[in-house]
């Protein structure tokens, strides 16, 4: 019974859907989300580990915002797209001279600011890529604690992804997504305000993200 019942909604949605989309161009006009997953950070190759080891890394809840614009061309659509986000990846308590090159470190703000591009599956289904900037930050914990320091790494970097996006009405759409992100270029913000030169990294970053969000 809970099959069937379970087979029904489902079916119940995927007809419905279309015809809410229908109200006006699906995917189409300004649009904002709430965002939240799983997030991996870490080193990409040696050129930021301590020890040769390329296994170090930090892990934990992403969650953030974002906001996009959208055109609908028919079959296909184009937009363009940004994103605050956060997450709660730490690195393990021990001696602060182990990590992935940045010693002892917690996930801090991450910009993105970039483009997508996609095809329209059926009238209310979207699959998409995208690509673009993005500027993380690592906070710099205490010693063997969870406290954050007055100082920080920022990295640049560009990220790849791609997503399905599915229409809920004429405004209310989910989506899932995978993004990797490579950080090439670093700098330490100290408690002062001065900052050090750029210096090289090699930092990979991996996430899946769901998306839920309202377009007006």
């Amino acid at each position: 019974m809970y099959k069937t019942m379970t087979a029904g909604l489902l079916a119940a949605v995927t007809f419905a859907t279309p015809a809410f989309a229908q109200d006006k161009p699906a995917f189409n006009g300004p649009r904002v989300e709430a965002i939240l997953g799983y997030d991996h950070i870490g080193a990409g190759s040696s050129v930021d580990t301590d020890d040769g080891n390329d296994d170090q890394s930090v892990g934990g809840f992403l969650y953030g915002i974002g906001a996009g614009y959208d055109v609908n061309l028919g079959k296909a659509v184009v937009g363009a797209e940004t994103e605050l986000s956060d997450s709660t990846g730490k690195s393990d308590r021990h001696d602060f001279t182990q990590g992935f090159g940045f010693g002892r470190v917690g996930t801090g703000r991450d910009i993105y600011v970039g483009v997508r591009a996609g095809y329209l599956v059926n009238p209310a289904t979207l699959l998409y890529v995208k690509g673009g900037y993005t500027n993380a930050r690592l906070n710099i914990l205490a010693g063997d604690t969870d406290e954050e320091l007055d100082q920080n790494f920022d990295l640049d970097g560009w990220r790849v992804g791609l997503g399905v996006e599915r229409a809920l009405s004429s405004n209310a759409f989910a989506k899932i997504e995978y993004r990797y992100s490579n950080y090439e270029q670093a700098h330490i913000n100290f408690a002062d305000g001065s900052s050090s030169p750029d210096f090289d990294v090699d930092t990979d970053r991996h996430q899946v993200a769901l998306g839920f969000g309202y377009r007006f």
